[in-house]
C-alpha cells in the first residue's frame, strides 16, 4: 500500500521511519552515526525513529559497542504487522455491526438524527440529492452489489465544481468488468481513489452534513439509513477516515516508464486482486497476465508483490 510515496503508511510507519528502514534494508549493519550520515539527519531524530522501528519488530539492535542496527527480514516482520492490522479491521467490523444494532435499537428515540429510506428508487433519489448538495468534501465507501448498472452521472459535475471526492473501493468492485477504466476516467477528473479489503458497508458522506449508509447488502439499494448531524454521523466520518488511511492508492504515475497496462497491472497486484480478476480487467487471458506479471517483477528486480511495491515506489512509478 502506498500513501504519499510510502508503502508502509497503512502499517502506521511514518515517512522518516520508513526511509530509515529502507536504508538499513539496502545497506550493511550500521551505527547511528553511520546511518545519520547517509540519511543527512541528526542522530537524536534517528535514535527515536530506530526505537519506534524496534518496537514494531522492523529493526534489531545488535550487541557490542558502538551499538549497531540491522533491518529485520521483511517477509517475517511485515507479516506480523499485517496480521495485527487484520485483527484491527476485524474489531472494526465488529464495531460497525454493534453500531448498526445500537442504531436499530435506539432509532425510535432519535428520529431527528436518522431517517430510514426504503425502496430502490427512493434510495437512488436520496443518493443523488446527497451528491447534488455536497459543497466541499464527498467521501465514499464503494462495494457491490449495485442497484443500477449505469455510472454515476453526478460525480463529474461535482468534480468540476471543485469538490474533493475521495472513494475507497472494495477489491470486489475492481473485479467487475470495465470498473478500472471507469475509475481511471474519474481520477482524470480529480477523484482520489483507493482500495481496501473488508469494507462492511456502502457509505456516502456529504461534507459533515449527512451520510447515506446501506443497511442490507444482499438486496442492492433497497434499504438505507440517512444520518443527519449527530454522534452517529461523527462515528461514520471517523470510520471512513480510518479506512482511507489504511487503503492503497489505485493509480500509477503518468511519468512512469511502464506501459499503461503494466501500470494498471501493478496497481491491481498491490490491491490484492486474484489473477483471474486482474486478467479480466486488462482484457487478456490469465496465462498472458501471469507472463506479463513475471516480466514486471523481473523488471523491478522483485521476487513477490510486496517487493514489487517497494521497488516501484522507490523509482516513483506509483
Amino acid at each position: 500500500m502506498v500513501q504519499d510515496g510510502r508503502i508502509l503508511a497503512p502499517l502506521d510507519v511514518t515517512a522518516f521511519d520508513e526511509t530509515a528502514y529502507r536504508e538499513l534494508l539496502a545497506g550493511p549493519e550500521s551505527t547511528v552515526q553511520e546511518l545519520a550520515l547517509r540519511l543527512g539527519c541528526g542522530p537524536d531524530r534517528l535514535v527515536r525513529a530506530l526505537d519506534r522501528l524496534r518496537a514494531r519488530g522492523l529493526v534489531s539492535r545488535l550487541s557490542g559497542r558502538p551499538r549497531r542496527y540491522a533491518a529485520a527480514e521483511p517477509d517475517v516482520a511485515l507479516d506480523a504487522l499485517i496480521r495485527d492490522q487484520e485483527q484491527d479491521l476485524a474489531r472494526l467490523r465488529r464495531a460497525a455491526t454493534e453500531m448498526a444494532v445500537l442504531f436499530r435499537r435506539e432509532r425510535a428515540g432519535h428520529a431527528g438524527a436518522v431517517e430510514m429510506v426504503t425502496g430502490r428508487d427512493e434510495v437512488a433519489r436520496r443518493f443523488m440529492r446527497l451528491q447534488h448538495g455536497v459543497r466541499r468534501d464527498m467521501r465514499m465507501l464503494d462495494r457491490p452489489p449495485y442497484a443500477l448498472d449505469t455510472t454515476n452521472p453526478v460525480e463529474p459535475t461535482a468534480l468540476q465544481r471543485g469538490v474533493r471526492w475521495r472513494a475507497v473501493y472494495a477489491p470486489e468492485s475492481l473485479a467487475l468488468p470495465s470498473a478500472l477504466d471507469e475509475i481511471h476516467a474519474l481520477e482524470a477528473l480529480g477523484e482520489q481513489a483507493r482500495v481496501a479489503a473488508g469494507i462492511p458497508v456502502k457509505l456516502a458522506i456529504a461534507d459533515a452534513d449527512a451520510a447515506l449508509v446501506s443497511v442490507q447488502l444482499e438486496q442492492a439499494g433497497t434499504e438505507a439509513v440517512l444520518v443527519h448531524p449527530s454522534a452517529l454521523l461523527d462515528a461514520f466520518i471517523q470510520f471512513f477516515e480510518f479506512t482511507w488511511e489504511r487503503a492503497a492508492p489505485l493509480g500509477g504515475s503518468p511519468e512512469s516508464p511502464l506501459a499503461k497496462d503494466d501500470r494498471r497491472l501493478l496497481a491491481l497486484l498491490l490491491a490484492g486482486l486474484k489473477d483471474d480478476a486482474i486478467a479480466r480487467q486488462l482484457g487478456m487471458s490469465t496465462r498472458t497476465m501471469r507472463r506479463r506479471m513475471k516480466h514486471l517483477l523481473d523488471l523491478l528486480g522483485a521476487d513477490n508483490r510486496f517487493q514489487a511495491g517497494v521497488q516501484a515506489t522507490r523509482r516513483g512509478w506509483l
